[in-house]
Order: C-alpha cells, then structure tokens, then sequence
C-alpha cells in the first residue's frame, strides 16, 4: 500500500515539507509506503483546455504532470501540500493539480486523498477547501484528522514548534492508514460502488 505525497511549495525543507514529513514518518510506521515529489520548485503551466488528453490519456505537455499521474495510478492516496500566499494555494499546485486530475484518465474512485496548508499566520482553510474539492469530484474520500490539516510557520524550524499542527498530521496519517487498509478489505469482499452513467448538463439552452 502506498501514498503519493505532493510538496507544492518551492522551498524543498521549508514548513511544507515539515508538515508533510510528519505525517510520512506516520505513514510508514503504520506500514503505508510513501513517495513525495517536489513540485513547487517546477515550472509547471496551467491547462490550456486542448483536450489532446482524451486522445493520449496523458497530458500533451510532458513534464512532471506525466510522471506523477503514473505513480498516482498505482497509489493507493495522495496528500497535497501547499504553501498560502494570498489565501489559496500556491500557482504551481493549482496549475499541477489542474492537469493531474483532468488529464488522468484511470479510475481514481476510493484512492483516499488529503490536504495540508501551511501558512505563516491565516488563509490556511480557504486553501483547505479548494483542495479538497479535487478530491470529491473525483470520488476520493478524503481522510480526517482532529483539526483541519494545517501548519504554521515563517519555515521548517518553526512549523515543529507547531505542536498542534504537528500532532494534526500524525493523526491524519493514522486514519488515512486505516482508511486505505479498511477500503482494500471492502474492495475485496463488496467491490467498488456500482456508478451511474454520467449525464453532463448544460444550464444554457439555445
């Protein structure tokens, strides 16, 4: 079992990755893989709605998108970290993220996703929200903890000074744990919930 972990923040050991570190050391003690990748440092350019994806099942740009939708489809959750700037996620995560769920073309139904904000002082639950939206619209149940995921801190030294936050992200790796253990047990013995066709609607008529 494994969780793809994404750091969105371009500072590689700075309060991101601190938070997100926390909750890998749990993870992999509770016997759940972890890989992270370093997004944030990356240029990476927004969706430009070609859809050549709906013909090549991949992002027709080339870049970390690609790579990290592969390691996603074989994941069994995913945590997004990202800094706050100015109340919402940072530019390189939405642009990733935008491309990542819209462009990968496998079910990600169950996958178990979460999302971390860090922030120096507020704005941290607006960034919550718009996160985790990716993850409802792509029937991921997205893992709680005893607050909402979020870390302060100017940088790494002072996010361990965090103790809540801290303690947030420990709590969110055990029930994520347990949330991929109990849905692989389910997926053995039920399966996956039957979905209905998809209906898009227009709410413009001609």
């Amino acid at each position: 079992m494994k969780v793809l972990i994404i750091n969105g923040s371009p500072h590689k050991e700075g309060t991101t990755y601190t938070a997100l570190s926390e909750a890998m050391r749990t993870l992999e003690a509770e016997g759940i893989e972890t890989e992270l990748i370093q997004v944030g440092s990356e240029a990476v350019r927004g969706c430009t709605g070609c859809l050549a994806c709906t013909k090549l099942g991949r992002c027709v740009m080339d870049d970390c998108v690609n790579i990290a939708a592969e390691k996603f489809k074989e994941a069994d959750g995913i945590i997004v970290g990202s800094p706050v700037y100015y109340a919402s996620p940072n530019g390189s995560v939405i642009s990733f993220l935008d491309r990542l769920f819209y462009s990968s073309r496998f079910d990600k139904t169950m996958k178990v996703g979460a999302a971390v904000a860090c922030a120096r002082r507020g704005g941290t639950t607006a960034t919550f929200d718009v996160l985790n939206k990716y993850f409802t619209i792509s029937g991921m149940p997205i893992a709680p903890s005893t607050y909402w995921n979020q870390v302060h801190g100017a940088n790494g030294e002072d996010a361990k000074m965090d103790l809540e936050g801290m303690a947030c992200m420990r709590n969110l790796a055990k029930n994520m744990a347990f949330m991929i253990k109990a849905i692989a047990l389910a997926k053995e013995k039920y399966g996956l919930p039957k979905k209905e066709p998809a209906v898009r609607t227009n709410f413009i008529k001609r």
